[in-house]
């Protein structure tokens, strides 16, 4: 059974999760924890340093990893994108709370990421943000509990708020209970 006073976030690249993450933290009164930034800390280097000395594969297993070994209370968790690409990795979030799907416009996406050349995003070269994206959003669907349309000009606040007023709400509509 998960512990559902943990919230852990999933979504695209540049969806906000981590800024979301910290700001949703905040207005619970609950930790905040960064997988990504646990990565490179157990890997001693960024993202982009292991996309380029490993490929993809190496920043998906360095997910894995760390998402299987989280243990942790009354935290919200932001995921690296790539996150929902592991089996092993989602079967652990999901032990660890309730699973928030930040749901971003592609457009808006494409805007804050660019190209993600820099970002250490778990891509083939020969893709882009729109090809992630078609990848991966069945996957977010998939795995979440809940479903948070995102719309491209809200804040962090106002997104925070509509998370809140969510998880407040018994009742799930719009068919975004997620895996059932």
């Amino acid at each position: 059974m998960a512990d559902r006073d943990n919230l852990v976030l999933i979504g695209m690249p540049g969806s906000g999760k981590s800024t979301i993450g910290q700001c949703l933290a905040d207005r619970l009164g609950k930790r905040f924890v960064d997988t990504d930034a646990l990565v490179e800390a157990s890997r001693g280097c960024s993202l982009q340093a292991i996309v380029d000395a490993e490929g993809p594969a190496g920043v998906l297993a360095a997910e894995e990893t760390e998402a299987q070994a989280l243990d942790c209370r009354d935290t919200v968790v932001a995921t690296g994108g790539s996150m929902v690409y592991s089996e092993p990795a989602m079967t652990a979030l999901r032990r660890l709370g309730t699973v928030l799907w930040l749901d971003v416009p592609l457009a808006a996406l494409q805007e804050r990421v660019g190209s993600g050349a820099d970002r250490g995003l778990a891509m083939r070269p020969d893709q882009d943000l729109s090809d992630l994206a078609f990848e991966r959003l069945p996957l977010y669907a998939r795995h979440a509990d809940l479903r948070i349309p995102c719309a491209a000009g809200a804040s962090p606040e106002e997104i925070t708020a509509t998370i809140v007023d969510r998880l407040d709400t018994p009742a799930r509509d719009e068919g975004d209970d997620g895996p059932g």
